[in-house]
């Protein structure tokens, strides 16, 4: 998938640079055309020379290194990218991409190139999850910029955590992935479509100050109405409580409680091509609401729960020609509750996950998913960004919405 493709490397400052040595070879031996820029600051991990023998191109780290009087290096590149890769993407580079500072040779690229942008980030895991590095990671994100969350274990620092960049092979495949969908019929499997995508967590409401939810962040859905749009789709997202605003760009509807998201739903359901249940809704509520704060009084308190409305239930009763997809979250037995939940709610797939498995579930930026059908498990997805989960879920549902093999 990479033959003819134009890559730009960005190679930054941290331990991880030593990396991007084997990064660049197997993006060579894959049929890539590789061109490094470097900072300052990642020529004191590697040298240009490496770089440029394994990519058999210049390599730049200066912008004003302008070796050919007829062209602009910075706009030359920019211009000539099919894709501009970070790897390793320091907390230093993200905040300047996030706040659009161009005051070397890679930032300036950045901010010149219309190409699609992913970056493999890594840094000690204080400085990961520290909350300036994870707003501006946020706010690429809604960008539109990829990521290819770190692995976790033993930092260079001598620290335990989340931070460490992820191995050049797995990268590789993250990039080879990206072009195949993007080659795909056109990359628009989702052309002329109509979808609908529920996301976060319901809130029933107790009183005017306390509620039920769940752990519900939103990530999963908001990449998979991302993804669908990348895809063609007109897309309408309709969420409850997440963690972050919607992708900007997208057409969001908030809503609050159950019976808010499937009155929600049911107005855009008839004319849908596809309507993907990632949402987490409260499967109770309150049987009443307290117009105003409940009082404490004595050591117990007994709050009576009623059932919600089966959103994915109902939808499955009567849809004609929708696609379905459900989502299940589950702690045990998960292939056995999913395929349950697929016959019962007569989905055409079902998502499901171990939301107790590191690296999975609720507020992660990754997931590890089975998908199934009525005829058993379709795919089952490793540890891999959320991002990626929903351009391979949308890969299979388009496909066969469109009467196609996997």
């Amino acid at each position: 998938m990479l033959n003819g493709k134009t890559i730009v490397l960005g190679v930054t400052g941290g331990i991880a640079a030593y990396k991007a040595a084997s990064l660049c070879s197997k993006l060579v031996q894959k049929g890539a055309d590789v061109h490094v820029i470097m900072t300052s600051s990642a020529k004191e991990f590697i040298t240009e020379m490496t770089l440029q023998v394994l990519s058999k191109n210049a390599v730049f780290s200066d912008t004003f290194d302008e070796r050919d009087p007829s062209v602009v290096n910075h706009i030359r590149l920019a211009d000539a990218a099919d894709l501009v890769l970070i790897a390793p993407a320091t907390a230093n580079m993200i905040a300047k991409m996030a706040h659009g500072l161009a005051d070397d040779m890679l930032s300036t690229t950045l901010l010149a190139t219309m190409a699609p942008v992913m970056i493999a980030p890594a840094m000690n895991v204080h400085m990961y999850g520290h909350p300036a590095v994870q707003e501006n990671m946020k706010t690429l994100e809604r960008r539109g910029v990829m990521m290819i969350e770190p692995g976790e274990g033993l930092l260079a620092c001598g620290y335990v955590g989340k931070g460490r960049m992820e191995e050049p092979e797995s990268i590789v495949a993250v990039v080879e992935r990206f072009f195949a969908e993007k080659e795909d019929d056109g990359a628009k499997l989702l052309e002329g479509k109509k979808v609908i995508v529920t996301s976060g967590g319901t809130i029933e409401r107790i009183d005017p100050v306390r509620y039920i939810t769940n752990d519900s962040s939103g990530k999963m859905g908001f990449a998979l109405a991302k993804a669908a749009q990348q895809m063609g789709a007109t897309v309408h997202l309709i969420h409850g409580h997440t963690d972050s605003p919607p992708p900007a760009g997208i057409d969001a509807e908030a809503v609050q409680s159950a019976e808010d998201m499937y009155e929600a739903v049911l107005r855009h359901w008839q004319d849908s091509d596809l309507v993907i249940k990632a949402a987490a809704v409260a499967d109770y509520r309150p049987a009443e609401t307290a117009s105003s704060k409940i009082k404490k009084k004595g050591d117990t308190m007994t709050l009576e729960l009623v059932k919600t409305v089966d959103i994915l239930e109902q939808l499955g009763k009567s849809k004609t020609n929708q696609f379905l997809i459900g989502f299940a979250a589950e702690t045990h037995q998960v292939e056995a509750f999913a395929k349950d939940k697929l016959v019962r709610k007569n989905c055409d797939l079902i998502v499901a996950n171990d939301v107790t498995a590191e690296g999975a579930g609720f507020r992660s930026d990754t997931n590890i998913v089975q998908v199934y059908d009525a005829g058993g498990l379709v795919e089952q997805m490793p540890v891999m960004s959320k991002d990626e989960v929903a351009r391979r879920l949308l890969t299979i549902a388009a496909r066969r919405m469109n009467g196609e093999a996997n």
